[in-house]
């Protein structure tokens, strides 16, 4: 029997027959200010997914292993059951939101390298910073884990950033989540949606990512399935 076990911001992960195996049910939820503010958006979550298959499929078909399973509707996927590590990695590309407001900068202005960050994740604490001293020194991940996490999201960076350029967007920030499967093997796993990554059109510099929400700028699920449309016709090009 399925059993519940985990209600997150906009995912529900549900235990199924197979211990190795999750059932992930996405949805039409929205959140900002760590989990404080909170709105449904119809068809949210069936687009959020989708987005996220799409590039699952797309790393998966680059060589990048990942938790990803199958699609069982347009609101759930299949997935590995991992031993998820409490930590965000963040790779910046461009400058824009904590990172501006942390240093006093303006928005926009591409880095000269990608930014790397970790973070704790706590909505208690915020996400607070956590280099990798502290994450070795609280026994979070080993040195080991660090290094195949971090180069595994620089093969993201450089597979997704042309990916979405192609697609008339910019890839600006996204954080990624690791997790360890039953033999020890890391993965990607969580989602690559715009709720974790930041997009703007390359020509106007519109936001396409739930920054339209926090920023009260445009409709979230209409955005979202804008994502949408333009991956599909370059991943379908790319064919």
């Amino acid at each position: 029997m399925e059993k519940l076990i985990y209600t997150g911001k906009a995912k529900q992960m549900w235990q199924t027959d197979d211990p190795d195996v999750l059932r992930v049910v996405y949805m039409d939820q929205a959140t900002a200010l760590n989990g404080k503010k909170k709105e449904h958006f119809a068809g949210k979550g069936a687009a959020a997914k989708a987005i996220s298959d799409l590039v699952f499929h797309y790393l998966i078909k680059h060589g990048i292993p990942t938790h990803f399973i199958k699609q069982l509707s347009p609101t759930e996927d299949l997935v590995k059951k991992c031993d998820m590590f409490p930590l965000e990695f963040v790779t910046r590309n461009v400058i824009a939101g904590h990172f501006a407001s942390r240093y006093g900068l303006d928005e926009g202005k591409v880095l000269p390298e990608p930014v790397e960050e970790t973070f704790y994740k706590s909505d208690q604490l915020n996400d607070p910073f956590i280099n990798e001293s502290g994450t070795i020194a609280l026994g979070i991940a080993s040195h080991a884990d660090l290094e195949k996490a971090w180069s595994l999201s620089r093969e993201v960076n450089g597979l997704l950033k042309p990916l979405f350029e192609k697609a008339g967007m910019q890839l600006v920030d996204f954080k990624l989540e690791f997790g360890r499967l039953s033999d020890g093997k890391i993965v990607l796993a969580d989602e690559f949606s715009p709720d974790n990554c930041r997009l703007w059109d390359l020509k106007t510099k519109h936001h396409m990512d739930k920054d339209v929400y926090r920023r009260k700028l445009a409709d979230l699920t209409t955005t979202y399935d804008k994502v949408l449309a333009r991956l599909q016709k370059v991943v379908k090009e790319e064919a």
